[in-house]
């Protein structure tokens, strides 16, 4: 024979009369999770703590000032769920038999093998969040301890967004307006699967549509549920398979069908992510948007490669340009720099010759230190370091190939003294 299992069950009170025998801590918190609930509590005992004192005077709860007594479960009207706490076996013990001849659910808290009922250790999904209407009771077996650490273990878990928190049911109200979707544009960081945001984490394992770049976290993708629309609209040196009018048209689109959007990308949406591009088309459209920040990596790469953007002694600042615009554009953000400032270029491979020949006529030194890291935070990183006058000889050499970020100035020689810096 096995040992007799339990049948967990959720119940909805609302508008039902519960009673709480007891008005101490205890007490207090049982009636704190039935009100929480909607019930009608109806609270039994002589004296009561602050917190049911408050309660009582704000009209939340009924108190019967007095000991408990027979029928005090059938009067006024029968109770669906009783709550014992006392402190006295022997009360405790009463309201359960009185409990079971009335067929009322007793939960006795000096005695759990008493019982008919028992109260889990709870996690919710907490409001506003990806997780938000989820609902999971932990019952140990009687081990109250056991039951909070598993409670709290799923807790961080629904926030971390490692649970597969996606509605699969919208609930349905009559004569409520039809359900509208929402855009997420989601900083995936440099690459690396788990450098993306908890926030981030949580909103694509609550996507029904993620709408991913080339170089975002693709691994977190083989997470979602195979129902998961996944839109590929990665883009290649040269080659733009999908024109960011169209990836525009592409959110809108399948939040107007009701659906949770992740746009996801690598880096940071905002740093040249072309994310606010994105943010105001959705909001033209009348389209909820949620932006969620990311590592971007104009800071992350150089530092995974040993090469600080900022150093003391060296420099006390940095430019994020993209050289992708040539070299004009690239004088023109340094113009107001520093003369130590670091400069990180972003698609930077392509045009280096041009970008180094210009910066050399600008009056940067031609023997100033160039990282050029490839492929930053994956198995695949690789970082070259040449000068500015040699850096596309070097590059060229070498095979340089995008994804990567070029670092010019003094803080690449810190590399010598720190390497790789990138996580296994």
């Amino acid at each position: 024979m096995t040992a007799q299992a339990d049948y967990p069950l959720t119940l909805d009170l609302h508008g039902r009369r519960a009673v709480v025998v007891g008005g101490g801590p205890v007490a207090a918190r049982r009636v704190r999770g039935l009100l929480d609930a909607g019930a009608h509590v109806d609270v039994v005992a002589p004296w009561v703590c602050e917190e049911l004192a408050e309660a009582v005077a704000t009209g939340a709860i009924g108190w019967h000032e007095r000991d408990y007594v027979a029928g005090d479960l059938l009067e006024p009207e029968p109770a669906w769920l009783v709550h014992t706490a006392t402190g006295d076996p022997v009360t405790d013990a009463q309201v359960a038999r009185e409990a079971e001849a009335a067929r009322v659910w007793c939960v006795r808290a000096d005695d759990a093998a008493a019982s008919s009922a028992w109260t889990p250790a709870v996690a919710r999904g907490r409001e506003g969040t990806p997780a938000e209407g989820l609902t999971v009771a932990v019952n140990a077996g009687g081990d109250p301890r056991r039951a909070t650490a598993v409670r709290d273990a799923v807790l961080a878990a629904l926030d971390s967004g490692t649970l597969p928190v996606r509605r699969h049911r919208v609930p349905s109200r009559e004569g409520a307006p039809a359900r509208r979707g929402r855009v997420a544009l989601v900083g995936g960081g440099p690459g690396a699967d788990d450098l993306i945001t908890v926030r981030g984490r949580a909103l694509l394992a609550a996507a029904d549509v993620v709408v991913t770049d080339r170089l975002g976290p693709r691994g977190l993708l083989d997470t979602l549920a195979a129902e998961v629309e996944v839109v590929d609209v990665g883009k290649t040196p040269g080659n733009h398979p999908t024109s960011q009018e169209r990836i525009n048209e592409i959110l809108v689109h399948h939040a107007s069908q009701g659906r949770n959007v992740v746009r996801l990308k690598g880096g940071d949406p905002f740093v040249l992510g072309r994310g606010g591009e994105e943010a105001l088309h959705c909001a033209e459209h009348g389209i909820p948007v949620e932006v969620v920040p990311g590592v971007t990596s104009a800071v992350s790469v150089p530092a995974a490669a040993g090469i600080p953007v900022t150093h003391r002694g060296i420099t006390a600042s940095f430019v994020v340009a993209s050289a992708h615009e040539g070299a004009d554009h690239v004088l023109s953000a340094a113009a107001d720099a520093a003369p130590d400032a670091t400069l990180v270029l972003l698609m930077g491979v392509t045009r280096l010759a041009e970008t180094a020949r210009a910066l050399i006529a600008a009056g940067r030194p031609a023997s100033t230190p160039v990282a050029m890291v490839e492929r930053g935070w994956t198995p695949q990183q690789r970082t070259t370091v040449s000068t500015l006058e040699r850096a596309a000889e070097d590059a060229a050499r070498a095979g340089v190939r995008a994804p990567a970020v070029v670092v010019v100035g003094e803080v690449v020689a810190v590399r010598d003294r720190l390497g790789d810096l990138a996580g296994e």
